[in-house]
């Protein structure tokens, strides 16, 4: 580890749709690190990418990237349902995995990952980007020392419209699309990082012709607190984290899951803090990544394996509710 120290920490991307390149992107401002390599099913898609962000190889195979010795580190960008196969197929490499949210299908597949990375003793985390922005760590810290009190209710939600293509992955079934594990489990983070785990959950949903769900509604009821959360492939909503507490209202403005401003409400008043983003967002988790790497760490202390069991837990409870089961 050691040499880590000294040096940039090379990393592999694959799957390079539209998350990739913004990963990639982000990758460029990161001082200590670089995008060595870059793996795509087509030559001609990893060609072009890695000339995008001028990544030293490009291969046409997951198994030859997951070789490679020269990695360190490869994020997994593809579709939900190749993230056990992708992540596995590394970690039996030796190589660190940062896998994209979802990171499993299940709560079967997340189990089985764990075991091989800590069987092969990597480094593995799921890329629940949100976690890390500064604008959410401030609202948590806020939670945590009660400034406006306890929070008495939790309103997240996350809605868009994309264009209608049912062979697209958004909307695939066998490819865990729908907008459940797609966006749904932004709102299910927000409640499981602000208020734990819930004692009772109440969902219901529509469903697109094939089978995929198009909104999904849910309640997660607590002892003190209740939190309404949304997902919908049908409308655009506000996409916010509204935490409503004693003596006050915390609001993480529209796109709450990536780089906002958050609004504070206080006897009448409102106050905006801007946190002046200057990257996407994805650099503060591979900061967060590059760190445990360093340090010789095989589990995330914020991101750990605990909480990314519990929200794939509620994931397939929301899923149960519902009736949805993936092809």
């Amino acid at each position: 580890m050691e040499d880590l120290k000294k040096r940039n920490i090379r990393w592999g991307i694959i799957g390079l749709g539209k998350i990739a390149n913004k990963f990639a992107q982000d990758l460029a401002s990161i001082p200590d690190a670089e995008l060595y390599a870059v793996g795509s099913r087509n030559q001609t898609r990893a060609n072009k990418f890695a000339e995008k962000f001028q990544a030293v190889k490009a291969y046409d195979s997951y198994a030859d990237l997951a070789k490679d010795i020269n990695i360190d580190a490869v994020y997994i960008a593809t579709p939900h349902s190749f993230h056990k196969e992708n992540a596995i197929l590394c970690l039996e490499q030796k190589k660190a995995v940062l896998c994209e949210k979802p990171m499993a299908m299940n709560a079967e597949e997340l189990a089985e990952m764990i075991a091989i990375a800590q069987e092969n003793n990597v480094l593995l985390m799921e890329a629940m980007w949100t976690y890390f922005l500064p604008h959410y760590q401030y609202v948590l810290t806020l939670i945590k020392n009660e400034k406006f009190g306890k929070i008495t209710k939790l309103e997240a939600d996350f809605g868009f419209k994309p264009e209608m293509d049912l062979s697209s992955r958004v909307f695939k079934k066998s490819l865990g699309g729908g907008s459940l594990l797609d966006i749904g489990i932004y709102p299910i983070f927000a409640a499981l990082s602000s208020l734990g785990n819930p004692e009772t959950i109440k969902a219901s949903a529509f469903f697109f012709e094939n089978g995929t769900d198009s909104q999904c509604e849910m309640i997660f009821e607590y002892a003190q607190q209740t939190a309404f959360l949304k997902s919908s492939f049908i409308e655009n909503t506000a996409t916010e984290a509204i935490f409503t507490c004693e003596r006050g209202i915390i609001r993480i403005n529209t796109r709450f899951h990536m780089p906002t401003t958050v609004s504070l409400f206080e006897n009448g008043k409102e106050e905006i803090i801007d946190f002046d983003y200057k990257t996407i967002g994805y650099n503060f988790e591979t900061i967060h990544f590059n760190e445990l790497l360093r340090s010789g760490k095989k589990e995330s202390d914020l991101m750990s394996f605990e909480f990314s069991k519990n929200l794939i837990q509620k994931l397939d409870e929301v899923r149960s509710h519902i009736g949805l089961a993936y092809e």
